[in-house]
């Protein structure tokens, strides 16, 4: 069961715009992350970026979304070597329209933020797979391994 991506229209970090109707007729995982440059989300980003050319072969594109700024993802990108589109979510408008925004937990405490998420959509728009709550490890080669199936599907 699939349904219709949300588009968007995000900065980049040199502030170019991107939506995803750009990337129509591909692949794209689409993953939503904390903030730059901590210990998961440098994981998960160095991960993706290791991987985006079994991605790329496989039809897909990488890009993934934060609610830091531009130059924060610039720092992030410049200090990681990070080769994968990173866009900015400042108001968390397009994090909230994928339910990737909601109440989180640490250290005893409550409060607002991105939840770790990711997003199979396919070459017409549509998600096809969603991971919730993810954990980094071994996550990068799961979603792998499902955009290879989903194909297969075809």
């Amino acid at each position: 069961m699939s349904r219709k991506a949300p588009d968007f229209y995000l900065p980049d970090f040199e502030g170019k715009n991107h939506c995803l109707k750009d990337f129509k007729g591909r692949w794209v995982v689409l993953y939503f992350y904390p903030r730059d440059n901590t210990s998961g989300c440098t994981k998960e980003a160095v991960g993706f970026s290791a991987r985006k050319k079994d991605f790329e072969r496989n039809g897909a594109v990488v890009i993934g979304i934060s609610k830091d700024s531009p130059d924060s993802h610039r720092r992030f990108i410049e200090k990681h070597g990070l080769s994968i589109l990173l866009l900015s979510d400042e108001d968390h408008k397009v994090i909230g329209a994928y339910g990737a925004w909601g109440k989180k937990r640490l250290y005893g405490k409550e409060h607002w933020g991105t939840i770790r998420s990711t997003f199979l959509i396919n070459p017409k728009g549509e998600i096809v797979k969603e991971w919730k709550k993810v954990r980094v490890d071994g996550h990068i080669d799961e979603v792998l391994d499902e955009l290879k199936k989903q194909k297969e599907k075809k």
